[in-house]
């Protein structure tokens, strides 16, 4: 039942192109204005993410500096009293003064305080000093101004002294409105703690600062302990364990985190190590990219409307030219192939697929044909070039070798043997045609040392090598048979010393190869004539008496590495020639099948 319902519903489609086409532009007017809705109410999302994260941290940092204020006035309310004189004196002389000093010296400690309590303002509800040694504890609020000897340590003292800390911030247990401010009294020389000082402070002189954070109907405002215990929360739904979890486990002095339901901000209040934090839920995000997916849904039925109305012209328009193509095109035959590929389609593309394929299948022939002519012809080539070597050079070296056998120590023999053995190693048993450039510069090497046996009163060689480019990759027998051409066109023809420089200099990501020689040099419309032999991409292997053509070398460097690179000469005639070579560092092979 289903598959014949399928069937009906699909068959206009698969009988006429036209139905196809005029499906198909409807998607494509359809789809990208779905998308478009959905990714600018995506983008308008991330942009308030991201505003809101800016201006959130923003606002965290300037809060926290004005908090921070705020709790260094109070600390300065504690520095009064620790660097009253009054204070000093009391500590000093306390158990040496007569009864009349001493109820003095306590009066002087308590209109200290009395003075601190009042200059304080309305949000210091109290103050209290204990001092160990002489277990006194100083009170001093609207309703009491009294001084006790406790039976034991208070217990906030006592945390103070047995945790050994400076200072300390309590939330009241029994009012979450007031907090506790305390302070240790240390001795000078060794910072024993001789008592403290704590000022009890209403909450709410925070709450103007605050506000600067702003008061969003679903955020949630509080100031965090060390451990990330909540000390005060003047606005917002309590934070979930896991958030308070995490707030606790923060390092940074600043930053955000973000939960599964919500922002979460956080600011180190500098100098008490407080923790102020804001929790911004997910859903203040994204109201706005609701309004604007709302907005955008409108805007996209229009635009559906109007672009099916004009796909149906389109394809219509469009499909006319194709139906009287498939007609015409019934007349156009080729010969007959043995695997044409038979399209699935019974429509007019499914008939111009089946006789475009046909022509496809005679044309891929003979590109493949070709191809494989090509690359045989290359592969020759690069056969040729590898088995090539002088035989004027070999005759020259084994005649060198049978005289020295006579003449000089079998050291010297043995080494222009041995020389001319990894000569032949190289080109014979290396199968690739890529080589890394210290393994050609040590075939180079080989030759050379070949050649100063031969030459050692006239020929200076030498090098200068940038060792990070040795892993570069070269073609195979690339530098030989430029020196080649520089003995036989440039140096044999001169009289006097010679002289062959060989350098190695990296310039950004290529390598750049110079062989210099002192020789005849080139006449300039003969350099003009090899110059646009080397700019040739391709061609036969050219060989010029038993040497290799230089710009079969300058070939292979573009068949692998570009057009980019290659081979240049510099030249003046009776001044020497100059050969460059370019290749990419620790280039590899860039030729295409």
């Amino acid at each position: 039942m289903i598959a014949n319902w399928m069937v009906k519903l699909t068959e206009p489609f698969r009988r006429s192109m036209r139905n196809k086409l005029i499906l198909s532009m409807i998607l494509l007017a359809v789809v990208p204005i779905v998308a478009i809705t959905a990714l600018a109410a995506e983008n308008n999302r991330r942009s308030m993410e991201a505003e809101v994260i800016s201006t959130n941290l923003s606002n965290m940092k300037w809060t926290g500096i004005y908090l921070g204020e705020q709790f260094s006035q109070l600390n300065n309310l504690i520095y009064t009293v620790l660097i009253s004189p009054h204070l000093s004196d009391y500590l000093a002389y306390a158990d040496e003064a007569s009864l009349s000093n001493q109820f003095a010296a306590q009066k002087n400690i308590i209109d200290t305080l009395m003075n601190l309590f009042y200059s304080a303002g309305n949000h210091v509800i109290g103050v209290e000093l204990y001092l160990k040694e002489s277990n006194k504890l100083f009170t001093i609020n609207a309703s009491q101004s009294d001084i006790e000897s406790p039976a034991e340590i208070p217990a906030l003292y006592k945390m103070l002294f047995d945790q050994n800390k400076d200072f300390m911030i309590r939330s009241d247990g029994s009012d979450d409105s007031k907090f506790q401010l305390i302070r240790s009294i240390n001795r000078f020389e060794n910072q024993e703690k001789l008592g403290g000082i704590s000022l009890e402070i209403r909450w709410g002189v925070l709450d103007q600062t605050l506000n600067l954070l702003g008061r969003g109907n679903e955020h949630t405002v509080f100031i965090a302990g060390p451990n990330g215990e909540i000390l005060y929360q003047p606005w917002g739904e309590p934070p979930s364990k896991e958030t308070l979890a995490r707030v606790a486990g923060t390092g940074e002095e600043q930053g955000y985190f973000r939960g599964e339901r919500e922002y979460v901000f956080y600011n180190t209040i500098d100098p008490v190590g407080l923790k102020l934090i804001t929790v911004i839920p997910n859903s203040f995000i994204n109201q706005s990219a609701l309004s604007t997916m709302k907005f955008g849904l409108i805007v996209g039925a229009i635009s559906v409307l109007v672009a099916i109305l004009m796909a149906v012209i389109m394809a219509l328009r469009l499909a006319t030219p194709i139906v009287r193509l498939a007609r015409s095109i019934q007349g156009f035959g080729l010969m007959k192939d043995r695997e044409v590929q038979l399209s699935t389609r019974v429509d007019e593309i499914g008939f111009l697929e089946t006789k475009l394929y046909q022509m496809s299948h005679r044309i891929r022939e003979h590109i493949k044909t070709e191809y494989i002519i090509s690359l045989e012809k290359k592969s020759a080539e690069l056969k040729a070039l590898q088995a090539q070597i002088n035989p004027h050079f070999l005759q020259n070296t084994l005649q060198m070798i049978g005289s020295m056998l006579f003449k000089s120590n079998p050291s010297e023999s043995y080494e222009v043997i041995r020389s001319l053995s990894e000569m032949f190693r190289y080109i014979i048993r290396e199968p690739d045609d890529l080589a890394p450039l210290k393994a050609e510069l040590v075939h180079l090497n080989n030759y050379m040392q070949i050649q100063k046996q031969r030459f050692a009163s006239r020929l200076t060689y030498t090098t200068q090598i940038d060792e990070e480019a040795l892993a570069s990759l070269i073609p195979k027998l690339t530098l030989q048979p430029i020196v080649e051409n520089a003995f036989f066109h440039g140096l044999e023809l001169k009289s006097g010393p010679w002289l062959l420089e060989v350098t190695v200099t990296r310039e950004d990501n290529d390598v750049i190869i110079r062989i210099r020689d002192n020789g005849i040099g080139i006449e300039e419309s003969k350099l003009d004539e090899i110059h646009g032999q080397l700019g040739l991409k391709s061609g036969g292997l050219t060989v010029i008496g038993d040497r290799i053509g230089l710009h079969n070398v300058a070939s292979r460097i573009h068949m692998h590495f570009g057009n980019t690179y290659g081979i240049s000469i510099q030249s003046q005639p009776g001044l020497g020639t100059t050969v460059i070579a370019t290749i990419p560092l620790k280039g590899e092979s860039q030729s295409n099948d």
